[in-house]
């Protein structure tokens, strides 16, 4: 990772955490009212959707189709989450299927970088300055590679950053009547805020979702699912049902496993938005519980 990777990564953990901070210093003002958090929520509905929808189920696990502006569209709005180009996260995450919680694997709290906290500070942050955006396109992503559209839209990523800043600071000024005031508050609550807020809650997925939590199939990782992390998510913390079941537009698997993202796929799927949605029957999960029973039982 070059030192110009290294400081840009650094600036997009350090400049949202200082985001915080003055609006904690806003809040205690009460610099801050319904309105600013309305923006921080649409922002972060918007940008998270991006993620974990577009970034993740769409692009890199072809979970389901679009027609491809929605496709285009979900990239962009992935982008402006500010966890790296669409080339760059796409691969990344598909490397890390392809070497879950091995040797290999980008982001593992269990492998490469100690155990306990260290673990889980590499897998949480401190992957981010050692192999973040390091896997290589043509081999993980080669679909996207190939797209001259989304090699446009991956290059573009500084223009995305700058936007996922920009359209809250004027939502804050025209909503708070045009005052300088009120694109500050937009641009630290529907801006910095909100980035740090996605950073962390991704971030925990890829640390907590391997470390803490429940599993439900025998499968070859260290994968959980964490309950509480699942509506921040937007879904994405029934982590082990993914990775029982990667194709699958839904990781929450169950009817009380609430998986947002999951019902944005079903509602696009009903206005015609989505097709060749791929899921997982109940039969063919009970079908993986019997072979990991068969599999215990063999090795006893």
């Amino acid at each position: 990772m070059t030192r110009t990777e290294k400081a840009a990564n650094l600036a997009g953990v350090v400049i949202p955490f200082i985001g915080v901070l003055v609006a904690i210093v806003l809040l205690w003002k009460k610099w801050v009212d319904e309105i600013d958090l309305a923006i921080m929520g649409v922002m972060y509905l918007a940008t998270g959707l991006g993620v974990t929808v577009g970034f993740h189920r769409l692009l890199t696990h072809r979970s389901f189709q679009t027609p491809p502006w929605l496709e285009r569209t979900f990239a962009v709005l992935g982008s402006m989450a500010v966890e790296g180009s669409v080339l760059d996260w796409v691969a990344d995450h598909r490397k890390h299927h392809a070497f879950t919680d091995v040797e290999g694997d980008p982001h593992s709290p269990h492998v490469g970088h100690g155990s306990g906290l260290r673990g889980l500070w590499h897998a949480h942050t401190g992957w981010l300055f050692e192999t973040h955006g390091q896997a290589d396109w043509k081999q993980y992503a080669r679909d996207l590679y190939e797209d001259p559209v989304m090699r446009k839209i991956s290059r573009r990523f500084p223009l995305w950053v700058g936007l996922s800043v920009a359209i809250p600071t004027v939502a804050g000024w025209a909503l708070h009547g045009f005052t300088l005031e009120g694109a500050i508050r937009g641009l630290v609550w529907g801006g910095l805020v909100r980035i740090f807020l996605v950073h962390h809650v991704t971030w925990a997925v890829n640390s907590v979702g391997h470390y803490f939590g429940r599993r439900r199939f025998d499968i070859d990782d260290k994968s959980t699912n964490v309950f509480w992390l699942a509506i921040p998510s937007l879904g994405e913390a029934w982590h082990h049902n993914h990775h029982a079941f990667p194709r699958s537009a839904a990781h929450g698997l169950k009817r009380w496993e609430v998986d947002i993202s999951a019902m944005v796929i079903w509602l696009l799927e009903r206005v015609g938005l989505a097709r060749n949605v791929v899921r997982i029957s109940p039969e063919r999960q009970s079908e993986l519980l019997v072979e990991n029973r068969r599999r215990a039982q063999s090795s006893v």
